[in-house]
């Protein structure tokens, strides 16, 4: 019988299947299969990344420009203005959310949606993506 090289192998190969319930790719290094396990524990014991970010890079991984697919981080106190069939509307970033008419709100798509009645990007509808060039989305 043949001797295994990397006494820790098998061990990562049970945590890879638990982890993801399938066998590994072949030729996978147990450095990656016990990186990818512990990942997939951490992801399940506190959460994955956060939405933006998976979205944010799968932008990039398109080709998009990395400066490009990051959104603005807005912090409290900033001010959003927008003009929406004659009305102009003034939004508060605030501790955790929006204020719009002295209503908070947990997003600005949902503010966008409350002012349109049609589903939007909120930071799209208020100017905040920005394409490669400079140019606003």
């Amino acid at each position: 019988m043949g001797h295994d090289p990397n006494p820790e192998r098998p061990a990562a190969l049970c945590d890879w299947a638990a982890a993801f319930g399938a066998p590994p790719p072949p030729f996978m290094s147990v450095s990656f299969l016990q990186k990818a396990s512990a990942y997939a524990a951490q992801c399940k014991a506190h959460g994955g990344m956060p939405t933006t970010t998976q979205r944010a890079l799968r932008q990039i991984a398109q080709g998009d420009d990395p400066k490009a697919a990051i959104a603005p981080t807005l912090s409290p106190g900033a001010h959003l203005v927008r003009e929406w069939n004659g009305r102009t509307y003034q939004v508060h970033v605030v501790e955790g959310g929006f204020e719009l008419d002295g209503k908070t709100w947990r997003s600005l798509s949902a503010i966008a949606k409350h002012i349109t009645g049609a589903t939007w990007s909120g930071p799209r509808f208020f100017g905040l993506n920005v394409k490669s060039g400079g140019q606003p989305a």
